[in-house]
C-alpha cells in the first residue's frame, strides 16, 4: 500500500503543476464581466454597473495565464466592435480604481503580461 501512495502523490503534484499554468478565465468570462461597460465604451450610455464588472474581472484574473487571456480577449473584443472608443476602454481601470499591469491597446503584447 505504501508503495502505491508515493507514485500517486507524484502524479498528483505533476498534474497540479501542469494545471497551474493554464488560465482559469476564458473570453466568455471576460464578456460576462465587461458586458455592463458596452454602453459606455460605445457612447450609448453611462458607466452604470461597469466598475463592478471591471473589479470582478480584476479579482478573478489571479494568475499570469489569466491576465494574458484577459488581455487577448480584450484585444479581440475591441477589434470586433467598430464603435468602441478605445480611449474610454483604456481608461476603465483607472476610472474604476483598478491597477492592471498593462495598457489596454491593440499594440499590447499579451504574451509579456505578468
Amino acid at each position: 500500500m505504501a508503495g502505491t501512495i508515493k507514485p500517486m502523490f507524484v502524479v498528483f503534484i505533476a498534474v497540479a503543476l501542469i494545471m497551474s499554468g493554464e488560465a482559469a478565465i476564458d473570453c466568455d468570462n471576460v464578456v460576462s464581466y465587461l458586458n455592463p461597460c458596452l454602453p459606455y465604451v460605445t457612447g450609448k450610455g453611462a458607466m452604470g454597473e461597469c466598475c463592478n464588472g471591471v473589479k470582478g474581472l480584476y479579482a478573478a484574473a489571479k494568475s499570469t495565464p489569466d491576465r494574458q487571456t484577459v488581455c487577448k480577449c480584450l484585444k479581440s473584443l475591441y477589434g470586433s466592435y467598430s464603435n468602441v472608443n478605445m480611449d474610454k476602454a483604456a481608461g476603465l481601470p483607472d476610472q474604476c480604481g483598478v491597477s492592471i499591469p498593462y495598457k489596454i491597446s491593440f499594440s499590447t503584447d499579451c504574451s509579456k503580461v505578468q
